[in-house]
């Protein structure tokens, strides 16, 4: 008796979904702002959505043929709302890490934009030769300045890091064996692995040392006819500390000559410039590796260097243009829109005392705690009107994007208690303004980190966090 009863509800429930003509009409009277084809589309997803929860018995409401239409134009027009809108939007970083991955890593400098507004916005000569009226070669458009500024005889750009690496590899070491130490085999963002990205290399990974120690010794003990390359990786987002030993670039450029094959090394986070001038620790320059016995390097645009995502390859020419001729290499290329922004981004290093005032990521390195605190006064001021109790309080950032991972940048932060919501909804409310705002939570207070919050960004943020609690 009671499966009848079960059948016969669910088969009322079923006779009371409206038809698609019905509900297209409808949704038609409103004008849902998008084509018909689409809009049944989405009505067709709609009902089967509801067809299936009732038939698995999981429609447990009250169900009329009105409060069913209602509910099926009301998740139509939501999603056509969600349709509509831009899914990537722009983020007010209160995160205090500097190139948050999750949030697209470098913003770019005013130069880079215009750039690449006026590229945008029209033809350009990506493949043309102007002088000669011939097809010309994209890659050669940054070529000349980024051997300029670090010293290479060759360069390449590819669409990032890891793909530099792999088509490096997969030019110069394809099917034969490389070293590279234990202590080296990184996972970078996504649970990508160094030993994966060498293995879509099609080359032969050959283990040396322990996690903590490796000697020149043990590289020299693998070496052989089938080395095709010795591999050194910058591990740029850890640090083993303690009990630790590893081979210096000099050492193993030595023997990469005694053996004939290729010192290969993925610096990572791409410095250009002396970051002790910021008052960083120090850190070797591309040029240094290169004068080091770097046969071909291969850093990230996006992260320290501060412009878009690509994977710069630097070099000597007689391996740069092995790796040009890789069939691959169209696979991993750039667009005209990298190219644009990449371009002006390194055309500001060539005055360098001007990084700190035209590139973003030099700009939030080196804000000083006072210029912090004078933001952090004013979004106090500005907001002492609202239900929450605020303060500054001495915090620190980070580099993100597995660059300079042990440095902490101090910091300080706006520390928020809303007394008419909680925390985690103000965190929710934040992130679903226009623009999101992303800070942190900890111990049930809501975090800002100012290092990370540009000074033309103070009044915007104001106006969203007053609209939160305007509703």
């Amino acid at each position: 008796m009671k499966e009848a009863n079960k059948d016969s509800t669910m088969n009322l429930q079923l006779q009371a979904i409206p038809s698609l003509q019905e509900l297209l009409l409808q949704s038609i009277q409103q004008d849902s702002g998008i084509d018909n084809r689409y809009l049944k589309l989405i009505l067709n997803r709609t009902i089967q959505k509801y067809r299936d929860l009732i038939q698995a018995g999981k429609y447990n409401r009250e169900v009329s043929r009105e409060s069913l239409t209602q509910s099926i134009l009301n998740e139509v027009q939501a999603q056509i709302k969600q349709l509509q809108s831009f899914r990537l939007k722009r983020v007010i970083n209160g995160s205090g890490i500097i190139l948050h991955t999750n949030l697209g890593r470098a913003p770019l400098a005013e130069p880079a934009r215009h750039h690449l507004q006026e590229v945008l916005e029209n033809y350009c000569n990506l493949e043309i030769d102007l002088d000669s009226g011939k097809r010309g070669d994209r890659h050669q458009l940054v070529e000349e300045v980024i051997c300029l500024i670090t010293g290479a005889e060759s360069a390449l750009v590819v669409n990032n890091n890891a793909a530099a690496v792999l088509l490096v590899l997969n030019s110069l070491c394809r099917q034969k064996e490389v070293p590279v130490s234990r202590g080296e085999l990184v996972e970078i963002g996504g649970s990508f692995r160094m030993p994966e990205v060498m293995k879509a290399g099609q080359v032969k990974m050959i283990e040396v040392g322990t996690t903590n120690k490796t000697h020149l010794q043990d590289y020299a003990e693998v070496l052989s006819a089938k080395t095709g390359g010795i591999l050194k990786v910058h591990t740029s987002n850890y640090r083993v500390l303690g009990f630790t030993q590893s081979v210096s670039i000099e050492d193993l450029a030595g023997l990469s000559r005694q053996y004939q094959v290729p010192l290969i090394y993925d610096m990572g986070c791409g410095v250009l410039e002396n970051l002790e001038q910021w008052g960083f620790a120090y850190e070797p320059v591309a040029r240094e590796y290169l004068k080091a016995g770097v046969n071909v390097m291969t850093f990230s645009a996006d992260k320290v260097l501060g412009g878009p995502q690509a994977g710069i390859i630097i070099g000597q020419e007689e391996y740069l243009r092995k790796i040009k001729k890789n069939h691959l290499l169209r696979a991993l290329r750039c667009d005209k829109l990298t190219y644009a922004a990449l371009e002006a981004t390194l055309k500001i290093y060539l005055q360098p005392e001007e990084l700190r005032e035209k590139l973003p990521v030099a700009q939030m390195m080196t804000v000083s705690l006072v210029e912090l605190r004078g933001w952090g006064a004013e979004l106090m001021v500005a907001l002492k009107e609202l239900p929450l109790q605020m303060d500054l309080t001495e915090t620190y950032s980070q580099m993100g994007s597995g660059a300079l991972p042990l440095e902490k940048i101090p910091s300080l932060a706006l520390r928020i208690v809303p007394s008419s919501l909680t925390v985690n909804r103000l965190a929710k409310n934040l992130r679903l303004s226009e623009p999101a705002v992303i800070g942190y939570i900890e111990n049930e207070r809501y975090y800002l980190n100012l290092r990370t919050i540009r000074k033309d960004e103070i009044s915007l943020l104001v106006k969203v966090i007053r609209k939160i609690f305007s509703k």
